[in-house]
């Protein structure tokens, strides 16, 4: 873990400051903990609303892909880890097109892989990935 700065003592309470991955923000968690929240509160957006062709890339991973006014989205193969997550938002009054370069994507619930998926307007869908090759997606989506 980089960039935590921990002030306390041998007991293991005290403060410890930790820079949140993907953000310019840090997180402080006082010890013991009676309660609290350690992590996103939301979903943050990643970027700017994207308005053409848009590949996932790493940096998305945790955040919220919105397309507004057209667009497109790519999932690229070998790129992410088990466990990431992005999700994608359609902001627009039309369908939006999800191709998956990745090796295997499967819409969730149906057992086919899928090159393309559609988005519907105003649909939201996650991204799941099982490996760097194999992505569940589910929400507003067909084929």
């Amino acid at each position: 873990m980089s960039n935590v700065k921990v002030q306390g003592n041998a007991s293991g309470t005290g403060t410890f400051t930790i820079a949140a991955p993907n953000t310019n923000a840090d997180s402080t968690l006082t010890l013991p903990v009676n309660s609290g929240t350690l992590g996103f509160a939301g979903v943050p957006q990643a970027g700017a609303t994207k308005t053409g062709s848009y590949t996932l890339a790493v940096s998305d991973v945790g955040q919220l892909i919105q397309v507004g006014t057209g667009g497109s989205i790519t999932i690229p193969d070998a790129t992410f880890s088990t466990g990431d997550i992005v999700s994608i938002f359609n902001n627009t009054t039309g369908s939006i097109t999800i191709t998956c370069t990745i090796t295997t994507a499967y819409i969730s619930g149906i057992d086919a892989d899928d090159a393309t998926v559609t988005l519907l307007t105003r649909g939201v869908c996650s991204v799941l990935f099982i490996s760097g090759t194999v992505c569940v997606i589910t929400g507003s989506v067909t084929t």
